[in-house]
């Protein structure tokens, strides 16, 4: 049976996981915190939605390779121990990182742009999918049976406070510039890739001092290690039934909730709801904060009154709330609904106009910023279509409100709203990984886990943004049209969970 480890050794193990494991989910998201100027900078001008789910496909892809990288890392981590597994994650992570804020853009290397862009997330998505179940293991295999569930909900923070740390990296460069010094080919939005080789380096120089695990140390001394770790987590029967089981009774569900809490939330505010881009940043920091203790909270909980209903109970609360929820960010800023006081225009209307091919007539842009005594701002455009003749309108006007600033109010009902989303994911996310390490022996743990947290995640989860914007665009008349992947597949895994977990905690899993 384990031997507790002690408890100053064990908080140094877990602030040692947890450190590495936080500025990985740094890297991977900063390329999804900044995909709209990324977008910009490594696809051809003229189709800007085009770019932006190109983007968001390349973004995509990472996730959809961490399966892959689970199955390589986690065999690794199997056959040579879990502490250089995941060191080598690591320095992977922090190189391709590094790496994509050195790549030109698309104005320079052309259609090279793109495809080094997205070599590199793949390198990336590969590291990932060996440094969570490595981190998760690691602290599990440190941690007594009781207590398993609030140690390992730390490494559950790492992913949240990585966004965190994401966010606020980028908005405090951004601070410091002007909007086309940021945006520019060379510009500020490179600066926190090229921050990720000093954190990386931090990371690396603890992790080294770091033993093995005394689990998976105690099996190499005795040779029972694993000689095949593919072949015991997916070849026998009873094993991989329960790989089957964590992904569709509890990852998958827990990954759509845990990407439409945080990147769905984020890209609405951004792209429908229109809000400017300090701002929504800001709300989500702000939400963030107030909710990352409740990930260790209902790991806590999960010692006391088992894993199952805790996740289940938060996919349930996502399938119900969201469609209102998002609904009420549209309905805040609706115009017609708002009592705009002494509205005043802040900066003179800039009026372009585009000649249509041979025709006698142009595309007109009026573009109006206003301000208002009770805080709202916006950016207003108007675009029709003109004759040159008498300046009559021949189009009907179509009127778009962009760099919304909302007044403090709305601001922190908005901050509400996003904390009660990021609630949901602490409930599915703070106990998942004793979960997943209670259902999986010591010798084949870190392939058989990390294989179903990757799919559940990085395939389900990570594909949120992509097919949300794609069914937005390709399903106008309704703005929350995306949320229907979400809401199903929570849904499902809401029932499977249901029917076949079991919430029994096992006390001699790292026998």
């Amino acid at each position: 049976m384990n031997q507790p480890t002690a408890s100053s050794s064990i908080w140094k193990v877990i602030a040692a996981s947890s450190m590495g494991t936080l500025i990985e989910w740094y890297d991977f998201y900063i390329f999804g915190m900044l995909a709209k100027t990324i977008s910009v900078q490594f696809f051809p001008e003229g189709n800007d939605v085009a770019a932006l789910l190109s983007t968001l496909a390349i973004f995509a892809a990472g996730f959809i390779v961490r399966p892959f990288g689970a199955l390589l890392f986690g065999r690794l981590g199997d056959l040579i121990g879990r502490k250089y597994t995941f060191l080598l994650t690591l320095v992977l992570m922090g190189s391709a990182t590094f790496l994509i804020g050195l790549v030109p853009g698309y104005k320079t290397i052309g259609v090279l742009a793109p495809i080094l862009v997205l070599l590199l997330r793949l390198i990336q998505g590969l590291a990932l999918g060996g440094e969570y179940g490595g981190a998760a293991t690691y602290v599990a295999e440190h941690a007594p049976a009781n207590k398993r569930g609030l140690y390992t909900s730390w490494i559950q923070t790492t992913a949240t406070l990585g966004l965190f740390v994401a966010l606020g990296v980028i908005l405090l460069v951004k601070s410091s510039m002007s909007n086309e010094a940021f945006d520019a080919e060379w510009g500020g939005w490179r600066y926190p890739f090229w921050l990720s080789i000093l954190l990386v380096g931090v990371s690396i120089y603890i992790r080294m001092k770091m033993k093995e695990s005394p689990l998976f140390a105690k099996l190499k001394h005795e040779g029972k290690t694993s000689v095949n770790p593919l072949k015991e987590s997916f070849s026998h029967k009873a094993n991989f039934k329960m790989v089957l089981l964590a992904l569709f009774g509890a990852v998958m569900g827990q990954g759509v909730i845990w990407y439409t809490g945080q990147f769905y939330a984020q890209n609405f505010l951004e792209t429908r709801v229109m809000i400017e881009f300090g701002q929504s940043r800001t709300i989500l920091l702000w939400a963030i904060l107030f909710a990352t203790p409740f990930f260790v909270f209902f790991g806590w909980l999960s010692d006391k009154i088992g894993r199952k209903w805790i996740m289940l109970i938060g996919m349930l609360l996502g399938v119900l709330f969201y469609r209102p929820i998002y609904q009420s960010f549209l309905d805040s800023v609706d115009h017609t609904k708002i009592e705009f006081v002494d509205l005043k225009v802040t900066a003179k209307p800039k009026i372009e106009a585009v000649p249509i091919g041979t025709t006698n007539g142009f595309v007109r842009t009026i573009t109006t910023s206003y301000a208002s005594a009770n805080g709202w701002a916006y950016t207003e455009t108007v675009r029709d279509t003109v004759r040159q003749q008498g300046d009559a309108i021949v189009a009907k006007p179509i009127t778009k409100y962009t760099d919304r600033q909302l007044p403090k109010p709305v601001f922190w009902k908005f901050v509400w709203l996003v904390f009660i989303q990021i609630f949901f994911v602490t409930m599915v996310y703070g106990p998942v990984a004793a979960f997943l390490v209670e259902l999986f022996p010591t010798k084949i743990r870190y392939t058989s886990m990390s294989l179903p947290y990757h799919i559940g995640n990085g395939v389900f989860g990570g594909l949120v943004p992509f097919i949300g914007l794609l069914l937005t665009t390709s399903f106008p008349a309704d703005p929350l049209v995306g949320l229907w992947y979400p809401i199903i597949v929570a849904s499902l895994c809401f029932v499977i969970g249901a029917l076949y977990l079991n919430n029994k905690i096992d006390p001699n899993v790292n026998d």
